[in-house]
């Protein structure tokens, strides 16, 4: 995200009664080829928790342009707690970026405007709360694109209510290519009693939602398949995972925390760098 003269308590919706903003211009990723596949190598996978092991490093010399997810959304976004006691709590909620915005962007982009209004909004809102990170909304909309093409994997669709349907449900991580990892969640997000599954457009697995489960719609729910939910999910996981996402290690070690393979990490930094050049 670039530097902004305005203060970010200006650009937040506090309610209602305030005007709607336009996001802060994206953060580019000039450094994204040369620097991910080293970073995560000098990271160490071992020290990264996230549910799919490496399929092996992307071409370094790869387009920018935003590649097409598979067919199948990736299993992601791991706690990195085993076992967390506690939810993650924090007063954020998704801000209102300007609709004019979100139009403008959306047809450009080619991202579907109620997706592009939860990126943007969880963007805006966790840099009132975590004012340090410098979240892109372009970097939300990379996950997104990666992990569920905005919402819309194998015939799914985001409503105006924010919620996937039909359900978007993983494969099982039964170790089978993925990190093995046993229910932890007696089905209750995934139905699966024997194995996790990622779940919902930002494919969140159990134990993670869990821990950082957002009320981003302020409905008084936590849904894992509402997009407002899920992706102030992300932005505040990303956040407390990273830190200042302005320096590219600590932004390369937060997606890295989402799935730590250097292929899924340049996808993300492509799709992100592609969002940040519409101008």
């Amino acid at each position: 995200m670039t530097d902004t003269n305005e203060s970010f308590d200006d650009l937040v919706d506090a309610g209602p009664a305030q005007a709607s903003v336009e996001p802060p211009p994206p953060r580019r990723f000039p450094w994204m080829w040369a620097t991910t596949t080293i970073v995560l190598a000098v990271l160490g996978m071992g020290a990264l928790t996230a549910a799919v092991w490496p399929t092996g490093p992307a071409d370094a010399n790869s387009s920018a342009a935003a590649p097409t997810p598979s067919t199948a959304p990736s299993s992601t976004a791991r706690a990195t707690e085993a076992h967390p006691t506690q939810r993650r709590q924090t007063d954020a909620a998704t801000a209102r970026p300007d609709e004019r915005w979100v139009e403008r962007i959306s047809r450009d982009a080619g991202i579907p405007e109620r997706a592009l209004l939860a990126y943007a909004g969880a963007a805006l809102s966790v840099a009132d709360t975590h004012p340090g990170c410098g979240l892109g909304w372009n970097t939300l909309a990379g996950i997104g694109l990666v992990e569920s093409e905005h919402g819309t994997i194998d015939g799914s669709a985001i409503g105006t209510d924010g919620v996937a349907r039909p359900s978007i449900i993983g494969i099982p991580l039964d170790g089978n290519g993925t990190e093995a990892i046993s229910d932890t969640d007696d089905g209750r997000l995934d139905g699966d009693v024997t194995w996790d599954r990622a779940v919902g457009p930002m494919q969140f697995i159990p134990e993670t939602w869990a821990a950082y489960a957002q009320d981003g719609d302020r409905d008084g729910e936590t849904d894992i398949h509402q997009i407002d939910d899920a992706a102030l999910a992300a932005a505040v996981y990303l956040c407390d995972v990273g830190g200042d996402l302005t320096a590219p290690d600590r932004w390369i070690a937060a997606i890295s925390a989402y799935n730590p393979s250097v292929e899924y990490n340049n996808r993300v930094a492509a799709a992100a760098e592609q969002y940040a050049a519409i101008p």
